[in-house]
């Protein structure tokens, strides 16, 4: 019961997470007059699905199968960070198109490869937390 109300707390948490994001990113290309494409606009998304959808989906399955055991919180804490880092890695990268500072190569390499981190990190875990629910199942 204790895992199923911690599911719902984070899905609460991410779907908080996923409008601040979804105002930052209205409200800051507004003040800034910014109208072309910017990865702002996919934190929201990301945060939303990625964060409240799968952990409410989480808390059912959880109901279900009681899936969760002792690798859950391991595969757990690397899903957080990696979609955590994805989030702030768009972040960076929308306002960085919205402000259109000077990024040397490197700089534009390092955004790119950090999402890139966690990306692989959100891959992994979804993976290895897919393949503990088959085996309770």
């Amino acid at each position: 019961m204790k895992i199923m109300k911690r599911y719902m707390n984070t899905a609460l948490l991410y779907a908080i997470f996923a409008m601040a994001g979804g105002v930052f990113y209205r409200e800051f290309t507004k003040f800034n007059q910014f109208t072309e494409k910017t990865t702002l606009s996919v934190v929201h998304t990301h945060y939303f699905l990625l964060g409240m959808v799968l952990f409410l989906l989480l808390l059912l399955l959880e109901k279900n199968f009681s899936f969760s055991g002792a690798k859950t919180g391991r595969i757990l804490a690397v899903y957080h960070i990696g979609l955590n880092l994805t989030a702030v890695m768009f972040l960076v990268r929308g306002v960085t198109q919205v402000l259109a500072p000077a990024l040397s190569s490197a700089m534009n390499a390092a955004i790119s490869g950090i999402a890139g981190i966690g990306h692989i990190l959100l891959g992994v875990s979804l993976v290895l937390l897919l393949v503990q629910i088959r085996r309770s199942v």
